[in-house]
């Protein structure tokens, strides 16, 4: 809202100072100290809130240290990393954007999950939380919508590399690439690393490449799912999940940076998308937000986000993550979601396995998500979650130092 204030004002009264907010940079810069503040400010009172109407957790007794202690804590704390990501984000940004209408609509749809998974839990008395086929049917709803939208949309293009050529007269010519839909993604560590979706069916014959959108949307539909249940594991202990994402989003924010400038991509030789350099202020504006979350969050936390934050988290990451074509580094940037799933999946799978063939389940690790593994092996958890942001750092700097390696 302020963007179009001050641009109306600049258009029409040229106000000295009202051009800075047309600089990515600048509004960025505010909505980052804007989130912080209002998450560390008014957190508080949310926090007081949550703690006058009981919303407190329910605790598991999983035989854990320190567990019984977290009984009572305060949850649904996932409201403050969406009001203070949202308040400045529709004060700063350009509601314009395709991209900021999808990272908006991304963060209220996951955001009422969450909110729904936890109110059962809390009011219902019912530990399981929303059932998990609903749970899914929603993320796969906002992956149908997301996919949709970004292959349908005539505003979500990408800019062809600009090419010479030899004309009749023997003369060499620049050609200026044109914008262009397109299903291309980035393919990490590879040499001419693009992958066109639109390649998995065009096989089948000519004029075929029409459909992409049959593998494309439901690649964008799993990516959702997958990464908002990784975010959703991976929020245990205290600041795990919270710090983690901050330094995912972090990371996708210098992507969506040099891929929203067209002099650094032609630099960095990767895809120049048009506009997507306005998610910048959204991102700006989330990162704020998780790491004034955590001023409550970390150890010992005075707060949990509840599935409100973690779903709202994951299903972000992921969007973004389609959106600047970095979706097949999901894998290195989000590894820690990665090994707490996949800590899961073979958890579970190894136990069924072995008690069909045995007679009694085995287990690979004292216990699943992999953080409460480290518990069980008496690692405080402080320790556990600053040698897993530790990690996480270290696979944010692989991540964008592909965008060189081929």
């Amino acid at each position: 809202m302020l963007y179009y204030l001050f641009e109306f004002l600049e258009q029409k009264y040229q106000l000295p100072g009202a051009g800075l907010f047309q600089f990515l940079t600048f509004r960025a810069a505010l909505a980052v100290i804007l989130s912080l503040l209002l998450a560390m400010v008014y957190g508080k009172r949310v926090i007081l809130f949550l703690k006058a109407k009981q919303i407190g957790e329910s605790i598991r007794d999983l035989g854990l240290e320190g567990q019984n202690e977290k009984a009572g804590t305060p949850t649904m704390g996932g409201i403050i990393i969406i009001m203070s990501t949202l308040v400045p984000v529709l004060l700063l940004a350009d509601l314009q954007n395709i991209y900021v209408i999808l990272l908006v609509i991304t963060t209220i749809w996951m955001g009422v999950i969450g909110f729904v998974d936890d109110y059962i839990k809390i009011f219902k008395k019912d530990k399981k939380g929303l059932k998990g086929r609903f749970k899914i049917m929603g993320q796969v709803v906002l992956g149908l919508l997301v996919g949709a939208v970004l292959y349908f949309h005539p505003e979500v293009t990408m800019k062809e590399k600009n090419t010479t050529r030899i004309t009749a007269t023997y003369q060499v010519e620049e050609v200026v690439g044109k914008e262009v839909k397109s299903v291309r993604t980035n393919v990490p560590f590879f040499k001419n690393n693009e992958l066109d979706y639109a390649d998995f069916i065009s096989w089948a014959g000519e004029g075929m490449e029409k459909y992409a959108w049959a593998i494309f949307i439901p690649i964008v539909i799993l990516i959702v799912t997958a990464v908002s249940n990784g975010a959703n594991l991976t929020d245990g202990i205290d600041g795990l999940a919270g710090g983690t994402s901050a330094i995912i989003v972090l990371t996708l924010g210098i992507f969506a940076w040099v891929s929203g400038n067209i002099e650094f991509s032609d630099y960095l030789d990767i895809f120049y998308i048009p506009n997507v350099g306005e998610l910048v202020v959204f991102i700006a504006a989330f990162v704020g937000a998780l790491v004034g979350f955590l001023w409550y969050n970390t150890y010992p936390a005075q707060v949990f986000m509840g599935d409100t934050g973690s779903l709202t988290i994951g299903g972000v990451i992921a969007v973004i993550a389609i959106i600047v074509r970095k979706e097949l580094l999901i894998p290195v940037l989000c590894g820690i979601f990665f090994a707490e799933s996949l800590s899961v999946m073979l958890q579970v799978g190894y136990f069924k396995h072995t008690k069909r063939k045995y007679g009694e389940g085995k287990r690979i690790f004292l216990m699943a998500p992999l953080h409460h593994h480290y518990q069980k092996k008496s690692y405080h958890e402080s320790k556990i979650v600053t040698r897993f942001w530790i990690v996480g750092i270290l696979l944010a700097i692989i991540s964008i130092v592909t965008l060189k390696i081929r």
